[in-house]
């Protein structure tokens, strides 16, 4: 048994036999057995040619790239340049025509001495999108303006600005007049405005306005304001339209200068209209013997009183044709809300404003007054007692406003016996106004001038 070779113990060299099941390996040498073996080597790597448009894209974002960087370095040193203090040395007037391009624009200013570097201006002017917005006019440039601070001046239309006043109740001949006479204003006015047809005020422009566009803004205006005061007017007036509106307020307008007043004295007019009495106003007499012109330089004449001109409201019933002037705003709205008051007459009072009375006896004791103030004036221009001018007059004698002494129940305009006219300043605004002097009160019978009989 022991003699027996183990039936499993087989020669190296030997192989198992096969069982059909498992492949047959052949043992590996001790050398072999050590050995590590090695990696395989990995899959070859597929490299995609690039392509004609990809390399041009590639390079067109490099280029960009560059030329951001570039603007950026390029703009910052712009900016510095711009923004740098200018060459002026004090504030300085310059006005920049119309119609001027960007580059003409540039060598006015270096011109000027506001600036001195013209191309930069423009290629800023251009970068900061403004070389279409910059202005024309007449502008005022701060010593030491950097290129930036005029193009800011330039483009947001910083221009000086000069104005022109019209005053209340001048005509629109006078208006036109007073146009042409500002030498600022520019080109010619087509044709007079209608009367009241333009707004009192003080207008600003900009050098190189035509005086034509004054009138148009004028025109605007009194549109504007009519619309908006005509919605607002009491529904109890005896005023059919917008224009006979403005029709009274001329007339209002002509009568007195002192807004404390201009609502009484419209609603004189007012209960007069409604009473169908004669308005009764000089003003309207001036306007029916010289029209457009404004005043006569001197008083109203008796045969001037009577004569019935379209205009005379000592005449005619009701309100003239038209207006008489140019109201402004304030005269148009004390037409729309007169005062509500049963006043019929109204009388200077020597102070500039009038003295108001319901009932003519009360109107002849405040014309009485008048006439003394009057006459006591006259004595002290000349030295010596003035006759009074109704007396022994002749037709063509100087007269005076007849308002309150017509017989309201009389209907056809005639003198009430003995009744003493009050003196209307026909000359208003010339140098023969004699409403300039002296005041009184006269609500102290103490302080009215009592007139030495000659």
């Amino acid at each position: 048994m022991f003699g027996r070779k183990k039936q499993n113990q087989l020669p190296p060299t030997e192989l198992p036999p096969h069982d059909g099941q498992h492949p047959r390996v052949a043992p590996r040498s001790p050398s072999e057995a050590i050995k590590p073996m090695a990696a395989p080597p990995p899959p070859p790597r597929l490299r995609r040619e690039r392509g004609g448009l990809l390399s041009v894209v590639s390079g067109l974002l490099t280029l960009i790239i560059a030329l951001a960087i570039g603007s950026v370095v390029g703009f910052t040193l712009i900016e510095r340049e711009v923004t740098a203090k200018g060459p002026l040395q004090n504030d300085k007037v310059v006005l920049i025509p119309r119609n001027t391009g960007t580059s003409e624009i540039a060598d006015i200013l270096k011109e000027e001495g506001v600036i001195n570097q013209p191309l930069l201006f423009e290629a800023y002017a251009l970068i900061n999108r403004q070389r279409g917005q910059l202005k024309a006019g007449e502008f005022q440039f701060k010593a030491g303006a950097s290129i930036q601070d005029t193009i800011d001046t330039l483009a947001q239309g910083k221009a000086i600005l000069h104005s022109v006043t019209i005053p209340e109740g001048l005509t629109s001949e006078q208006i036109v007049a007073r146009l042409y006479e500002n030498d600022i204003l520019s080109g010619e006015i087509a044709e007079t405005p209608r009367e009241g047809a333009l707004l009192p005020d003080t207008y600003k422009f900009e050098r190189g306005t035509t005086r034509q566009q004054i009138v148009n803004t004028m025109q605007s205006a009194q549109r504007q304001a009519l619309a908006q005061i005509w919605q607002r007017r009491s529904p109890e007036l005896p005023i059919k339209s917008a224009q006979e509106l403005v029709i009274l307020a001329s007339v209002v307008e002509k009568e007195t200068g002192r807004a404390d007043e201009r609502t009484r004295v419209a609603g004189v007019f007012i209960n007069r209209l409604m009473r169908r009495m004669k308005l009764q106003s000089d003003p309207t007499i001036v306007y029916g013997l010289v029209g457009g012109k404004g005043t006569l330089g001197r008083g109203i004449m008796k045969n001037e009183i009577e004569s019935p001109t379209p205009y005379n409201t000592y005449v005619i019933e009701g309100l003239p044709p038209g207006p008489i002037a140019n109201p402004g705003r304030a005269a148009l709205e004390a037409v729309a809300n007169p005062s509500r008051t049963k006043d019929l007459y109204f009388v200077a009072d020597g102070t500039g404003g009038h003295t108001f009375a319901e009932t003519l006896d009360q109107h002849q004791r405040n014309v009485t007054r008048w006439r003394q103030i009057e006459k006591s004036r006259a004595a002290s221009d000349n030295g010596v007692d003035r006759a009074d001018p109704d007396a022994n007059a002749g037709p063509d004698a100087p007269q005076s406003d007849l308002r309150g002494t017509i017989d309201p129940t009389g209907g056809k305009g005639s003198l009430k016996p003995g009744a003493r006219p009050r003196a209307f300043d026909a000359s208003e605004g010339t140098d023969k106004d004699p409403l300039k002097n002296k005041t009184y009160d006269l609500n102290n019978p103490k302080n009215v001038p009592v007139l030495k009989q000659p």
